[in-house]
């Protein structure tokens, strides 16, 4: 009913009762098409799977590099590893835990959890293990896609999928003499679990969301740790505890109990979004962090070195209650003098000071707004990507690209978030990318491309928005801008806004090719047989589908509270 909205994964489910998928048994033999090829096993990659089951579709496949699944909760394993959002909240809101041990969520058992997910949905048959994507072509001719992966044949199909995420390849500074290193190097995203760092020497370089977690656990075994800060971060406590058994019992045995806990983080976590845009309002939340940081560290000068000078949220917020005081051990020394060079047995700050050191690990962060430049991915008319964002990454929703057909991007360019959980964007735009297939098929078209003018418009907006905001005018450098000082990562509104915009497909920002009443079909979503706009109102993409109209100004109101569950 329209006074009851939906949540994300339920909008998604009755417009998919609306138009059901066909069920197409998988693509046979060499050269044959699937429907959907995805990329990557993570949150993002699984919940596209989980979306096009739920549809009866099940000629997919999904390509994993590893030989498993769980994308960044696999790859990251360094010591005191785990998630910055609270569990309640960083799980699909379609599958609920009600026996989350912490309220922060460690790496083991978040990986636990995307395993339970992938056998509760029979995934496993869909993914080609130790199957790395090094590229990808579309054909216009055949209107497929060609996914190039190492050591094998390609795999084709007609629409791809990208779930890679964002922070999926380490970066790996450009620090003169590195190469010369005769200790152990490695990034926290590759943790070499066979060195033994007891007693060794360490240097540690970056002061991010990966650092922050790991130097208090090896700080308590090495012989001697130099962290090495470039900016200083915001950090506020950490409310991490144990739930507790009666709230276990309660979320399972009462209705609404664990929803009522999910919807209250989702809303404390949204409220961060308002200093995002006025960063006054902040000032509350960075008093907070200034009384940690002075109530953890009583040493003068290293508060100075540990105290922020740019407005707070223009990086990501941090939350930790055991990074400072690992700082104050006497094992440990923090500096911010910059690195001059690498010798094959220590580090060389530029102040002079040499630091002899057994093994250099690299808390450096990922690539994200350069991680296309060397892509290979190739749309129509043998459209680069390079040459399609010569002028900076962008795409329509975060998700399609102008010139690439039936192409989807999970987490794609401005889908970042600092303040809230990031599954929240991710059944969105999973949605989103359902609602175009579906389309496809009401015209019963061959491809769908985002218009051009479409993504400018979209594009534009973003870059609107995101004028004063935090990110931008903050007074740091972030991974959310490019080179060029331009929002490229982050969303910049609150995720309301996103769920609205991505709630109900606009065929006329789209054009479809191949359609079987024409070679074009409802390009402008208001003509007839088979039109745009009534394939979308057949196929649910109006938003009504299953529940009555409603409009979506209340819709997105009242999904402020059902926003997360």
């Amino acid at each position: 009913m329209a006074d009851h909205p939906e949540s994300e994964a339920s909008a998604a489910s009755s417009a998919v009762r609306a138009v059901p998928h066909r069920t197409v048994s998988p693509a046979a033999g060499p050269g044959g098409a699937y429907k959907v090829v995805i990329v990557g096993t993570g949150f993002s990659g699984l919940c596209m799977a989980i979306g096009l089951k739920k549809a009866g579709v099940h000629d997919f496949v999904i390509l994993e590099k590893a030989d498993e699944v769980g994308g960044t909760w696999r790859e990251n394993t360094y010591p005191g590893c785990a998630c910055d959002i609270m569990s309640l909240l960083y799980s699909y809101s379609f599958e609920p835990k009600a026996d989350w041990s912490r309220m922060f969520p460690k790496q083991r058992e978040l990986l636990q959890y995307i395993k339970d997910i992938v056998e509760k949905y029979d995934l496993r048959q869909h993914i080609r293990f130790n199957t790395e994507v090094v590229g990808a072509e579309y054909e216009d001719e055949a209107d497929t896609w060609r996914v190039l992966v190492n050591g094998d044949e390609p795999v084709r199909g007609r629409a791809l999928v990208s779930a890679m995420g964002p922070l999926h390849q380490p970066n790996i500074p450009d620090l003169p003499g590195l190469a010369s290193f005769e200790g152990k190097v490695f990034h926290s995203a590759e943790w070499d679990h066979d060195y033994d760092l007891t007693g060794k020497r360490v240097a540690v370089i970056g002061t991010g969301a990966s650092a922050i977690q790991f130097v208090p656990q090896i700080a308590k075994k090495v012989g001697s740790m130099t962290v090495f800060q470039r900016t200083p971060p915001w950090i506020i406590p950490k409310p991490d505890r144990a739930i507790s058994g009666v709230e276990r019992a309660l979320f399972r045995r009462v209705p609404g109990v664990q929803r009522a806990y999910r919807n209250g983080i989702y809303l404390l976590q949204e409220s961060f979004v308002l200093g995002f845009k006025n960063p006054r309002l902040l000032k509350i939340a960075s008093t907070l962090a200034k009384a940690h940081l002075n109530r953890q560290v009583a040493d003068p000068e290293l508060r100075r070195k540990l105290t922020p000078d740019y407005t707070m949220g223009c990086k990501r917020t941090l939350v930790s209650s055991d990074y400072y005081p690992a700082l104050t051990r006497p094992n440990v020394e923090l500096t911010t003098a910059g690195i001059e060079r690498v010798r094959p047995g220590s580090v060389v700050a530029e102040d002079g000071r040499e630091y002899e050191v057994d093994a250099i690990i690299l808390g450096t962060g990922f690539h994200v707004t350069d991680a296309f430049e060397h892509a290979h991915i190739v749309g129509r008319g043998g459209l680069k990507i390079q040459d399609a964002w010569q002028d900076g990454i962008e795409a329509h929703l975060g998700v399609t690209v102008a010139g690439f057909p039936n192409l989807f991007l999970l987490l794609g360019p401005n889908s970042g978030l600092g303040h809230n959980s990031m599954i929240f964007i991710i059944e969105a735009q999973v949605r989103h990318a359902l609602q175009c297939l579906r389309l496809m098929d009401a015209t019963g078209s061959r491809t769908i491309a985002v218009r051009r003018g479409a993504q400018d418009r979209f594009n534009a907006w973003v870059q609107r928005k995101s004028e004063g905001a935090v990110w931008v005018a903050g007074g740091c450098t972030s991974w959310y801008l490019d080179r060029d000082g331009v929002n490229r990562a982050a969303w910049p509104a609150s995720t309301a806004n996103y769920w609205l915009r991505t709630r109900r497909l606009d065929p006329a920002s789209f054009v479809l090719t191949g359609a079987a009443a024409g070679s074009r079909a409802g390009l402008d979503g208001t003509t007839a047989g088979p039109d745009g706009a009534a394939a979308a109102s057949r196929a649910g993409l109006d938003g009504a589908a299953g529940r009555g109209r409603g409009d979506a100004g209340s819709g997105g109101r009242a999904q402020g509270a059902e926003a997360a569950g």
